[in-house]
C-alpha cells in the first residue's frame, strides 16, 4: 500500500461533456481545490461502493440490500476516482451521490486522499 494523506475536503469539477446522467459521472477532466485548479491527466483507476451508511444501512430488508451493494439505489454511493494532476501528483476524488437536502440533490464532490511517492518522509 502506498502511503497517503488524507484530506476530505470538498471539491469542484468541471467536465470536457457534462455527464449523461448527474448521479453516475465520468471522470471529470478538472476539479478546483481550495481554489486550486488542477487539470487531470490520467485516471488510473476507478471503482464504485454502494455500500449504505448510519441509518441507512438498516432500513432495508436484507435481500434487497444485496441487491443495492451491487448496482446502487438512489442517493446511495460513491464513485471514486484515483487521477493523476499535471504536476505529477496522484489524487483519490469521489462523487458521493446522496443529497445535502433540497437544496443540493445531486450529491457532491470530494477530494479524499492523496498517495504520496514512495520516497515520501513524514515530517
Amino acid at each position: 500500500m502506498p502511503p497517503t494523506r488524507f484530506i476530505g475536503d470538498p471539491i469542484t469539477v468541471e467536465f470536457d461533456n457534462e455527464p449523461l446522467f448527474a448521479k453516475q459521472p465520468p471522470c471529470p477532466a478538472r476539479f478546483v481545490w481550495r481554489d486550486e485548479p488542477f487539470k487531470i491527466v490520467a485516471n488510473l483507476q476507478e471503482w464504485r461502493d454502494y455500500g449504505r451508511r448510519g441509518r441507512m444501512a438498516n432500513n432495508m430488508r436484507p435481500e434487497n440490500l444485496k441487491k443495492a451493494a451491487k448496482r446502487g439505489s438512489w442517493g446511495v454511493g460513491r464513485y471514486y476516482f484515483r487521477v493523476q494532476v499535471g504536476d505529477g501528483r496522484l489524487f483519490d476524488i469521489y462523487y458521493d451521490r446522496a443529497p445535502k437536502g433540497q437544496a443540493q440533490r445531486l450529491g457532491s464532490w470530494h477530494l479524499y486522499q492523496e498517495i504520496l511517492p514512495d520516497n515520501h518522509d513524514e515530517k
